[in-house]
């Protein structure tokens, strides 16, 4: 069986695929609601990594899927949403296992995560308990060799001047924000910068009207002086986390990987050049589950990078024909 300590030795497609269908077998003999799930999808034998079935994200809104049965969980993780909202709800076995592995999924595109200064603006998932994104930041910011790392809610002046120093000391930094705080701080002052990499999260979250895409990412780069707005793909779901580096092009680190397939058709062919559901592969989701179709339109592209085209409709509508006691 694959270790936790393997997640970060993967060399090739070759290992991928061994690793994969390692933790498929382990999945489906430990976790109940994935079993079930299997089972109702008749799948019989899984010979390649593209004959899994897809677990709907939205069960992690009603069954507790773990693959611990035994087990206690150390933590959890809460999907964001507001107070009446029923939020997915992600065990977390080992949290160290957690941070260890958005470290390496972060290495793989920036290098060493000790070597940036981060400056978070993060409020409405700092409102929220149990944020995985909160996690993962908190982390990173207690890694950084930069003191001045942390977390800024409505202090914009203090943001201002850290971003300001970092920029004339030429020091490494990381903006790493929610989509409307981004757009309120480029409202108080516009930035040309040369050594800080600007993170969107998404989403307007109420405050502001929504923007695509291609004309959000304009905006923040007039406003922050920058030729590239990166993004981060993650979800209380996954352990692992995708980059965009530049162009909103996402590339996974080598313990994911996505797989699109036909909106209707969970079990059909895997699609390249053409839109569908996002389907993902998380290897680091060991102790629940390694298999998450998610509620994500999308397009994988011939060199493995993939891009966000949207959501899916009436989303929180799939997977029901699962509501056994």
């Amino acid at each position: 069986m694959i270790s936790k300590a393997d997640l970060f030795h993967i060399k090739d497609e070759k290992d991928f695929k061994t690793y994969a269908l390692d933790v498929y077998s382990y999945q489906y003999k430990n976790n109940k609601v994935y079993r079930r799930w299997c089972e109702l999808t008749q799948t019989k034998r899984v010979e390649d990594i593209c004959d899994i079935p897809f677990l709907p994200v939205s069960f992690f809104k009603t069954h507790n899927v773990t693959s611990m049965e035994e087990k206690e969980p150390e933590d959890y993780f809460l999907s964001s949403g507001t107070v009446n909202m029923t939020r997915s709800r992600h065990n977390v076995y080992s949290k160290q296992h957690y941070i260890d592995n958005t470290f390496n999924c972060f290495e793989q595109f920036y290098g060493k995560v000790d070597n940036y200064c981060y400056v978070c603006l993060l409020p409405n998932y700092m409102e929220q308990s149990h944020s995985s994104l909160i996690c993962m930041m908190d982390a990173f910011v207690g890694r950084s060799i930069y003191k001045q790392s942390g977390f800024f809610k409505d202090n914009v002046k203090d943001v201002i001047e850290v971003l300001e120093n970092n920029e004339s000391n030429g020091i490494k930094t990381v903006l790493f924000g929610v989509t409307y705080a981004l757009l309120d701080l480029i409202a108080v002052k516009k930035f040309h910068f040369r050594h800080t990499i600007v993170f969107e999260t998404g989403g307007m979250k109420g405050r502001r009207k929504e923007v695509a895409k291609k004309e959000l990412h304009a905006i923040l780069k007039e406003g922050f002086g920058v030729e590239n707005i990166a993004s981060e793909y993650g979800m209380c779901e996954l352990f692992s986390q995708a980059y965009a580096v530049r162009n909103g092009l996402f590339q996974t680190p080598e313990q994911m990987k996505v797989l699109i397939r036909p909106i209707n058709d969970p079990k059909g062919e895997c699609l390249i050049e053409r839109s569908g559901i996002i389907n993902i592969i998380d290897l680091a989701n060991i102790d629940t589950c390694s298999f998450i179709q998610t509620e994500d339109v999308g397009l994988k592209h011939k060199d493995s990078s993939f891009e966000i085209i949207g959501r899916l409709s009436h989303s929180d509508l799939r997977g029901c024909n699962l509501m056994y006691a």
